[in-house]
């Protein structure tokens, strides 16, 4: 009987932590981030998770296709989690939001190693359902 009491006075205090969008604060609008930094956008935010592809031409080369890096990002709301793809340069949209990764660095260089996934930096700007890009 104390289990079943102690259980269902955990519940309110877990169902609280399920809605929390983040464990941490998050960086202010504008910032440049890390792998797993959150970032504030517009009343969302945004955690690039991890770099699925970088094809992009290197920097001192020259190329027939500039390539692309897309970035799994995980955007929290209020009451809502999704996870995007997001790729350089397009938009994204989810929830009437208008999502942009705006800055992938570092870039790359033809014969050095591949980026180790430590040394990159993102940069996102969105707009909301009442705030929309100038």
């Amino acid at each position: 009987m104390k289990t079943l009491f102690l259980s269902l006075a955990a519940l309110p205090l877990l169902a609280a932590c399920a809605t929390t969008p983040l464990a941490g604060p998050a960086a202010p609008e504008g910032s440049t981030v890390a792998l797993g930094q959150p970032v504030q956008v517009a009343d969302i935010v945004l955690t690039p998770l991890r770099v699925t592809e970088d094809s992009r031409c290197p920097i001192n080369a020259r190329c027939v296709w500039a390539g692309q890096i897309i970035v799994e990002t995980r955007v929290d709301g209020r009451g809502w989690r999704e996870t995007l793809p997001m790729q350089l340069g397009e938009p994204a949209g989810t929830h009437g939001y208008v999502l942009n990764l705006v800055s992938a660095e570092p870039g790359r260089m033809a014969g050095t190693a591949e980026t180790d996934p430590k040394d990159y930096r993102f940069a996102y700007e969105g707009s909301s359902p009442d705030r929309p890009l100038d």
